[in-house]
């Protein structure tokens, strides 16, 4: 029989194109998404079951009606910008919630019969910045590191079971997601210069991207390894910025991210 996967936030970018990869693939692939129902060009071969990451009630319903799960890609997300200092509390729990603690709720309830079964992948999809971080960008880049620090730490705990856990961090990738991203900053702000220097950089780098079926067939690699590694990432570089971080001076890595997104060093 195919393999099961469950892709969350499968209904465009990072995620449609890991399950489209996964269907070529020869699996039998559910995505996620808040409204099945409006979903523009579906996947074809992607079943869709709806997932609001911030209800608990939704979460535990998709995990039920998925049943049985080999694989799981958790996508789903929200990318968030604003200068610390004004960033709502509403606004940074909600990005916790979203790249946080829903995929950990989903990845909880999955667990159970992946381990009953001895086999199975988790991937978590993270972000670069988790690794380099940016300024105005620090809620989204600590919700990132977050779910990587799970990732990373049940690892160990899995693995006796037949369970690889992995996180994927793209760098900069065409996906759309400068539109959807979530901005908070005041009227008159202190920030205003250098955050919209930072927002125009950040949005012609994404632009300027890897596309989103690179990233998929990185998440795919992660999946079908014999061995998959604990963190892959791929995008911006990163096999020459990631060397540079392990042995260069941080605030050298500090100074070469800000400069890569339009900010005084």
């Amino acid at each position: 029989m195919s393999r099961r996967a469950l892709v969350t936030g499968a209904s465009s970018g990072i995620g449609a194109a890991v399950a489209a990869a996964l269907v070529e693939r020869g699996y039998r692939v559910t995505g996620t998404s808040r409204d099945p129902a409006a979903v523009e060009n579906p996947v074809p071969g992607v079943d869709h079951l709806p997932l609001d990451l911030t209800d608990d009630a939704s979460i535990e319903a998709c995990a039920a009606a998925a049943g049985e799960v080999d694989v799981l890609v958790n996508n789903a997300g929200e990318s968030q910008s604003g200068p610390f200092e004004e960033l709502p509390a509403a606004a940074i729990q909600r990005v916790f919630q979203l790249n946080v603690f829903g995929a950990v709720r989903l990845t909880q309830l999955l667990l159970p019969g992946m381990r009953a079964r001895g086999r199975g992948r988790v991937v978590v999809v993270g972000s670069m910045p988790a690794s380099f971080p940016l300024a105005f960008r620090s809620s989204y880049v600590a919700s990132k590191a977050a779910i990587k620090g799970f990732a990373s730490a049940a690892r160990r705990e899995l693995s006796p079971y037949g369970i690889a856990v992995t996180t994927v961090e793209p760098g900069a990738a065409r996906t759309g997601i400068s539109q959807r991203r979530t901005q908070y900053i005041v009227d008159g702000s202190a920030f205003t210069d250098e955050y919209r220097a930072m927002a125009t950089a950040l949005d012609a780098n994404e632009r300027n991207g890897i596309p989103a079926s690179k990233v998929a067939a990185t998440v795919v690699r992660a999946v079908e390894s014999a061995r998959p590694k604990p963190h892959y990432a791929v995008g911006s570089n990163a096999p020459v910025v990631f060397a540079v971080r392990r042995v260069l001076p941080r605030t050298f890595v500090e100074r070469m991210v800000s400069r890569r997104h339009g900010l005084r060093p």
